[in-house]
């Protein structure tokens, strides 16, 4: 049983790193050092805002899984 819950645990941490690099969209370098300063804020739309939320729900399924491995 543990060694499915860190199978997962690690299948869901990939998943959380695949979501958050590509939310990283137009984070040029110029960006990175303050560049671009007033048109970087933009509401969240579409695939965007699914992206985001997806990103929240693995990450709470992940801290879930940790707790369960400690358990266990």
């Amino acid at each position: 049983m543990q060694q499915y819950l860190l199978i997962a645990q690690i299948v869901v941490s990939i998943l959380i790193i695949i979501s958050i690099v590509l939310q990283q969209k137009g984070a040029a370098l110029g960006s990175a050092f303050g560049g671009g300063g007033a048109e970087s804020y933009s509401s969240k739309r579409g695939m965007e805002k699914k992206l985001y939320y997806a990103t929240i729900i693995l990450a709470g399924i992940f801290i879930l899984l940790g707790i369960f491995n400690l358990l266990i």
